[in-house]
């Protein structure tokens, strides 16, 4: 008969393999994912630059772009060297357990030998009448009869666990061997793509070296991006303020209409102000209506669709050290997302247009209003909607402006109240 101690060290060691194979199911699922991602990524800034190349004409967006490209290649060849790291350390596991369990199938093996001769010798029709016969009474008589039934039962399964477990092992080991296919793939894989970083880089060089030439146009080309900027911004700070304005005083109004309707009883006045009521000339007051918008926006915070359907990011929230110009910095109120000549501008979520801009030489803008929370897209050549629409998600509202160097690109910003938030950490990742 097998021991406790062997039981739970087949069970266990059994146990072991199937989480190790589940975990690298797992993981390899989402790494591919990512992969599949990043690539997409790199072939939409290839369709980007050669639309920027279109013009004779060497730009900043050129090396921005260029940029991106390689960032997101680095990334995919770092998310390359993790597959590859997973895949070797779940491997190892796997060869630890597989052996393990090779050494525990050879115990049970000899211990089989073992009940197997056992029964041999005492398989004779005669020694087993005996042993019945020989009982004190009928029921334990039965209860000996029934020991050699469950015992021939007890065999056959034992020796089924030991095929069972030997014909999962072969498929283990099967597993094993086309992981260590995917590992040579992955590793070849990984080396085509540095040498594509390293021409990438190469490119990199030569269009810096040739913008840094033209530092004096660099700086006049910058000088008027952010004058046009701070009248988009100005215009946009005052129509927020108008916003929470009108709010603050629709908000005053509804109460005293209210009160107007249910005047407090003088001998039972037990009216109390609201607790909620914000007194905060950065907040936004919020009707019912308008404050279950907001918390739905702020529950899909990291799950907001991108404004363009297809794009790279180019240039970040905050401020950061100028591609070219050494020593100089600029500021970005939003993120400046890339994308094709022609595309839709659609918003992130539901909400009312509260504002349509246009600055001469900075293009048109919306905002839109989701409760507390608003959402604006700058730098378009067309827009589709009015002041007072009712939007959804997703809703077509305007088109990405293309300059005079072929770069369509648009701005998002988010606000809360007259708060400047990074987008980044509103929009979904992977688009």
């Amino acid at each position: 008969m097998f021991s406790f101690q062997t039981k739970y060290f087949f069970l266990n060691s059994l146990l072991i393999i199937l989480f190790t194979f589940n975990a690298i199911g797992q993981n390899k699922k989402d790494l591919e994912k990512k992969k599949a991602q990043l690539q997409k990524e790199i072939n939409t800034t290839n369709q980007l630059l050669n639309e920027t190349k279109k013009n004779k004409k060497l730009s900043l967006n050129q090396l921005v772009t260029l940029n991106q490209k390689i960032e997101i290649r680095e990334d995919l060849i770092n998310t390359i060297a993790y597959e590859v790291n997973e895949i070797n350390a779940a491997v190892n596991k796997a060869n630890i357990s597989i052996n393990n369990l090779k050494k525990e199938i050879q115990k049970l093996k000899v211990e089989y030998e073992k009940m197997i001769y056992y029964a041999y010798k005492n398989q004779s029709a005669y020694t087993k009448m005996m042993f019945i016969f020989s009982a004190k009474d009928f029921n334990q008589a039965y209860s000996r009869m029934k020991y050699f039934e469950q015992y021939s039962e007890y065999r056959k399964k034992q020796a089924l666990i030991i095929q069972k477990t030997q014909n999962n092992l072969a498929k283990k080991v099967k597993e094993l061997e086309t992981n260590r296919s995917e590992l040579k793939a992955l590793l070849g894989e990984k080396e085509e793509e540095k040498k594509t970083l390293t021409i990438e880089k190469s490119e990199k060089e030569v269009v810096l070296i040739q913008l840094q030439e033209k530092e004096g146009q660099l700086k006049a080309d910058l000088k008027k991006k952010q004058e046009d900027a701070n009248k988009l911004q100005k215009e946009i700070k005052r129509i927020i303020e108008e916003e929470i304005k009108r709010a603050r005083e629709e908000a005053v109004l509804a109460a005293k209409n209210a009160k107007a309707k249910n005047p407090p009883n003088p001998k039972n006045n037990t009216t109390k102000e609201n607790p909620k009521e914000v007194k905060n000339e950065n907040v936004l007051t919020l009707t019912p209506e308008a404050q279950k918008l907001s918390d739905n926006f702020e529950l899909n915070k990291g799950k907001l669709p991108w404004p363009v359907a297809e794009g790279v990011i180019i240039e970040y929230f905050g401020e950061h050290e100028h591609p070219v110009l050494k020593g100089i910095k600029v500021k970005n109120d939003g993120i400046d997302i890339s994308t094709k000549v022609g595309s839709a501008v659609r918003a992130v979520f539901d909400g009312e247009v509260t504002g349509v801009i246009s600055i001469p030489g900075a293009g048109k803008a919306i905002i839109v209003r989701h409760g507390e929370y608003l959402s604006v897209y700058s730098n378009l050549s067309e827009t589709n909607v009015k002041k007072g629409d009712k939007i959804k998600t997703k809703q077509n509202i305007g088109t990405a402006l293309t300059d005079e160097d072929n770069k369509t690109s648009m701005e998002l910003q988010i606000w809360k109240g007259s708060i400047l938030l990074n987008p980044i950490g509103w929009i979904y990742r992977n688009q």
